[in-house]
């Protein structure tokens, strides 16, 4: 088992297809990040929201994360982007390797699975989830 490395979800591509994600700001979907320890399976074959895996923390961590602040959409030179801003989890004592982004509208559908690159920790403390600018460089959703 192992968070294998940052990945669009499979699922999430075809259900792009089938208009299941709505990234609109306002009136788009609920998206949700959930993190994980070292011993979490997930990778592009990731379809939706499981709690096996997930980091536990005696306060400022809830099963199933927090909810995401959507950037909202955007299109230039030819690339579709959308972001989120930083989310941090406060007060918190625990150890995370990745994340798993999910649509807690539809179904807690897979979007994309984050790889911290090792174990992340904090100790009675915040914990933040930086997510690269909304550019079309730099966006974690980006369709060229």
């Amino acid at each position: 088992m192992a968070i294998t490395t940052n990945a669009i979800c499979n699922s999430f591509k075809k259900e792009l297809l089938e208009a299941t994600h709505n990234f609109s700001n306002p009136g788009g979907n609920s998206f949700k990040l959930a993190m994980y320890t070292n011993s979490a399976a997930l990778g592009k074959s990731t379809t939706s929201f499981t709690t096996g895996g997930q980091v536990s923390s005696p306060s400022g961590y809830t099963s199933g994360g927090k909810a995401l602040v959507n950037a909202g959409t955007s299109l230039a030179t030819n690339t579709a982007i959308t972001d989120f801003a930083d989310l941090s989890f406060v007060g918190v004592t625990l150890t995370a390797r990745g994340a798993l982004i999910y649509n807690d509208t539809n179904g807690d559908k897979a979007v994309a699975v984050l790889d911290f690159g090792g174990d992340k920790t904090a100790t009675s403390g915040t914990f933040t989830i930086q997510f690269p600018a909304f550019t079309t460089s730099a966006a974690i959703l980006r369709i060229a």
